[in-house]
Parts: C-alpha cells; structure tokens; sequence
C-alpha cells in the first residue's frame, strides 16, 4: 500500500515524506467544485502552481502528484507548467467524455505518467477504455464526488452496492495499479481504518489517501507534530494492512459484511 497526503506546506511535505508518506498530493483542482461539494464539509483547494517548485526544492524522487483542473480550454498551459515545476504525476479529476482523457493524455505526450480520477457515472463507464491510452499506468477512483454523481448519500456507498467489486475486477484483469477513497487513524472515523484496509486488501487496491482526519486538517509542522505520533499511526495502518495481506479468505469475507453492515447503519442515519 502506498500512502498520499494532500499539502502545499514545504515542511510538512518533507516531513511526511521521512516518516510513510510515499506522494505528496498538490491540489490545484478549483474549476466547478465549491459547486459539486457547497454541501459537503470537504476539502477545497487553496494550493497554487509556486507550490510545485516549493515542493520540489525540498522532495526528491517521484514523490510529488497534482491534481489539475478538469479539462477545459487552458488545460494545456496547465500541463506545461504544472511538467516544468516539477510534477511527477498529473491528475484529471471529473471525466465526462472519453475525449478528454484522450486529449489530456496526449498533451501530457509520456512526459510524466498520467492518472485518470475516475468520480464521475460516466467516467465509470469508460474504465476499460481509459486504462487503454498511452500514459496511464495507474487509475485513482474517488469517493465523494462519484457518489455525488450518483446521488449517494454516503461516500462509500460503491464500496457497499458492488460499483467497486466491478471496477476492481475490470482493473485487476488488466493489471492495472489503482486505488480509491480515503482513509482515517486506525479506530477512528464513521468506517474505521482497520476493517477498510481490509476491504482494499480484498479489492486489491494499493493507494489510499490520508483524510483531514487523519492528520487533524494541519496546515502546519508544528501543528501536525503536537497533535499525534505520525509515524507511528502511519506504521498501524501498515501493520493492519499486513494482517489482512496474511488473512484467510473467510476472515476476509467476515470483514466485508461487517463493512457493509456499518455502511448500511450508517445511511439510515442519514
């Protein structure tokens, strides 16, 4: 499993990357989604493309992942600039159409490997046509918005309804690395990070992002280092992760009924 955290912070970016964090995640996503999520206490991006180089000037290696803006007239630029700064990976959040995926990976032309978010119905749909293009190597399937798409009332509802067991087969059958959603503390969160790990482990997902919740939404190292030992839970999710790579089948399946029973409790209080 690889762990991804969103920051713009230069010392935070460091210091997650010396204690589990294997890709800082840069945020410049902003066209449509105050929108999408007005009714969601989500996060909202206030990163910038400078954000990059202050990244880079202190993380070495392919550590650095931005997300871009979905496709539109001035994604070229975008790209250019975002390559030129010092991205190792691009993201294109918010599908719609094959076409832009298509157009997106051919402006980014191999320069650095692409990484498709797949959050929409339709993106969805287009799975098997999108880990055909050129470029992309890796797929990230995002909760929120996919389940806003399809007018979910919680975020892991395609963990639950088998959206995920048909996208991680379509996936797995390719070879294709991948992961989805985000992930709390272990024993903390409406879905604890225990028995989720669990379900990533039978989906065969190798990315997760760190939640706000995981890090106390810290904005900066000071904050961060007074509020927990982050190496520390960073190492208990691996741990936990590790036990579930060893389980049996049917503490696997046992897992994933208890998951979905805690989703389906959960929508009712909704």
């Amino acid at each position: 499993m690889q762990y991804l955290m969103i920051t713009n912070n230069p010392k935070i970016g460091k210091y997650i990357i010396q204690n589990g964090v294997d890709r800082v995640f840069i945020d410049l996503e902003k066209l449509g989604k105050d929108i999408r999520q007005s009714h969601l206490d989500s996060w909202k991006s206030n990163h910038s493309f400078e954000d990059i180089l202050s990244m880079r000037n202190v993380i070495n290696g392919k550590r650095i992942l931005v997300r871009l803006n979905p496709w539109n007239n001035n994604s070229l630029n975008e790209i250019n600039i975002a390559i030129e700064y010092g991205a190792d990976f691009l993201m294109l959040p918010m599908i719609i159409e094959f076409e832009e995926i298509y157009k997106f990976c051919k402006a980014v032309n191999s320069r650095v490997p692409v990484i498709p978010l797949i959050e929409t119905k339709e993106s969805i749909g287009l799975l098997e046509r999108i880990i055909g293009l050129e470029g992309v190597n890796e797929i990230y399937i995002g909760l929120n918005d996919l389940s806003i798409s399809h007018g979910y009332k919680f975020m892991f509802e395609p963990l639950r309804n088998g959206m995920l067991d048909k996208a991680a087969k379509i996936l797995n059958n390719s070879k294709m690395v991948w992961g989805f959603g985000g992930i709390a503390r272990t024993g903390c969160g409406n879905l604890p990070a225990e028995y989720l790990l669990g379900e990533h482990v039978r989906l065969n997902s190798q990315r997760v992002i760190l939640s706000r919740s995981f890090h106390e939404n810290s904005n900066n190292l000071d904050y961060l280092i007074s509020n927990l030992n982050f190496k520390n839970e960073i190492e208990k999710l691996s741990q936990k992760y590790n036990y579930w790579c060893m389980a049996s089948q049917d503490e696997i399946q046992k897992n994933q009924k208890n998951v979905h029973e805690r989703i389906k409790n959960i929508i009712k209080n909704f």
